[in-house]
């Protein structure tokens, strides 16, 4: 694990650029409040004698807040130019702009600077940097930074854990979370609001629902009172798990603590209502919260969109999108998708090909999501030249595909049995700076299988290894169905058995297949074998193996004992 010293003598000095360029995502130029700014920036240093640090401070602050991180920066090196001394507070500043450029490095650069200067570091630089690498998901070195900061005598404010719990809570550590928990409170330090809403939001989001209520109460009992964030963060948990009483109960509760429901509270439920079916509970939520006062939002409507469209409704998606359109309610990418995805599924193409046209239109930017769900419903009815139309447009438009497009394409390619165009475009994948996964493979070596090229599939297969891939389930169930179908029922059943030998247990669809191909080639002693192993496992024969079977029984010319034995997988 990388470790930063923060000591003076063990610094490592990494000078940031004379020149931050400006990303392409920092406009200040077309905000007037920063070219107000700016300006002010010049007439400043034009100013005999130079303002103090203060007034600086004051300017820099304004233009962190705007979120131009890079003029932060850029401003900062013309002070060092002038001659200007910052202080702390100004090396602060740009502590927090280095590290929302995801530039750390950079970031402890300026705290070797603050030392050099002969400076004390106070909570916020500390606390800055933790966040930074936290939001870099570097929390070894987070927490690495936080004993080093308490090892040299400084003592963490509640910002400080809340941000270092935040980062425990975001890779998953939660368990670590509530230890810091522990260690702040048998500290100088009192928990606020955010630290223990940090872990119930964690905790909810882990279904740990009876530990996060627990910790609810905690809180409670403590004298700290929750917030709309706090109850939010339960319902949503409860929703999940369809615990609509006790959201219920935590909804008339909160009112009673006169914390009000706001919107992200009614969507919550809205969201959760259509994920299970539940549209008529999910349109009283929506009546509910609009006699409350409070208007729905995108969220709101798309969520009550997606239920429809779960319920292959999507006619009526549509009119919920058209009366959001009617409140004033401006519709979001994520809007067209759902009902893009809704129609496609529906092989209703042409209207998924119309909506996708109007958002066009509309100036709305089609995202990754967007392009795959249109692909994959073109693919879906057979009109892949149309997809691949679709594909080349997406590129053109500077949206860069992703693995799942690749994937959609590919898989169509194969069941057209263009296995020429499906290997260049997997040579190409192969060849480019995104990681081919093993189910890129799987679709391949499928095709392979099905154009009966299965030497070449096992090839393929043989070779996943040199790529840094290992075969799951699916991999081996592919292929020994490529086996079974060409007969070769010797590869099929060593390729099973190596299976369980590579810590990869085969499933019920790998059981049916064997046994279907054993029973194909008229092999039923080793059929039979296979479906008592495969019964034995705790899986039963599918129908298209029990079909297969009744077929077999109906055979005048197969023997008594043999259907004996077969019919009693049918029981």
């Amino acid at each position: 694990m990388r470790r930063r010293a923060f000591s003076a003598c063990g610094t490592h000095l990494l000078s940031p650029p004379l020149c931050f360029s400006s990303s392409s995502h920092d406009t200040f130029h077309s905000k007037s409040q920063n070219f107000d700014a700016l300006a002010s920036f010049n007439r400043m240093l034009r100013m005999n004698p130079l303002p103090s640090i203060f007034d600086f401070n004051i300017l820099l602050t304004s233009i962190a807040k705007t979120k131009h991180h890079s003029t932060v920066v850029s401003l900062s090196h013309r002070m060092d130019s002038f001659g200007i001394l910052p202080d702390v507070y100004s090396l602060n500043i740009l502590i927090n702009s280095f590290c929302h450029l995801n530039r750390v490095d950079f970031a402890f650069s300026v705290l070797a600077r603050i030392l050099k200067l002969g400076f004390q570091p106070d909570n916020v630089t500390f606390t800055t940097l933790i966040r930074g690498l936290c939001f870099e998901d570097e929390i070894g070195d987070a927490l690495h930074l936080f004993d080093k900061m308490i090892g040299e005598g400084f003592q963490p404010n509640v910002v400080t854990y809340a941000t270092l719990m935040n980062g425990l809570c975001k890779v998953g550590n939660t368990s670590a979370a509530i230890r810091l928990l522990r260690s702040m409170e048998q500290g100088n330090c009192r928990a606020n609001v955010v630290a223990y809403n940090t872990i119930i939001d964690s905790l909810c989001k882990d279904t740990q629902l009876a530990e996060a209520l627990d910790l609810f109460s905690e809180m409670i009992s403590v004298g700290i009172t929750p917030d709309v964030f706090t109850y939010n963060s339960l319902i949503h948990g409860l929703c999940n798990l369809c615990e609509w009483k006790h959201v219920k109960t935590l909804l008339k509760e909160m009112v009673d603590r006169k914390v009000m429901p706001d919107v992200v509270t009614f969507t919550t439920m809205v969201d959760a209502f259509c994920k299970v079916g539940k549209i008529t509970e999910a349109h009283d939520v929506v009546n509910t919260m609009i006699q409350r006062g409070i208007e729905p939002n995108v969220f709101t409507y798309n969520a009550l969109m997606d239920g429809y469209c779960l319920q292959c409704k999507t006619d009526e998606a549509v009119k919920v999108f058209d009366m959001m359109v009617n409140k004033g309610c401006v519709p979001n990418v994520w809007s067209y998708n759902i009902l893009i995805n809704g129609y496609s599924k529906m092989q209703r193409i042409d209207k998924a090909m119309y909506l996708f046209k109007e958002m066009c239109r509309k100036e709305l930017i089609p995202d990754v999501v967007t392009y795959n769900t249109l692909i994959q419903g073109l693919c879906h009815v057979g009109r892949l030249q149309d997809a691949i139309a679709v594909f080349h447009e997406m590129v053109s438009r500077g949206q860069i595909p992703d693995i799942v497009t690749y994937r959609i394409i590919l898989d169509s390619l194969c069941k057209n049995r263009r296995l020429d165009e499906a290997m260049n475009l997997l040579k190409f994948i192969e060849g480019s700076n995104m990681d081919p996964d093993i189910q890129v493979y799987n679709i391949v070596i499928d095709g392979m299988c099905g154009a009966g090229e299965v030497e070449a599939a096992r090839d393929l297969f043989s070779n996943l290894s040199s790529k840094g891939l290992h075969p799951n389930v699916w991999t081996y169930t592919i292929m020994i169905n490529g086996f079974c179908r060409q007969g070769l029922l010797a590869e099929a059943s060593k390729l099973f058995r190596e299976m369980n030998q590579n810590g990869c247990s085969p499933n019920d669809c790998t059981y049916n297949l064997i046994a279907r191909g054993f029973l194909q080639n008229n092999e039923t002693l080793g059929a039979t074998q296979l479906l008592e192993e495969m019964r034995a496992k705790g899986f039963s024969a599918d129908v298209s193996t029990t079909t297969l079977l009744v077929e077999m029984l109906s055979n005048d010319r197969l023997n008594q004992s043999v259907k004996q034995n077969l019919s009693t997988f049918l029981k």
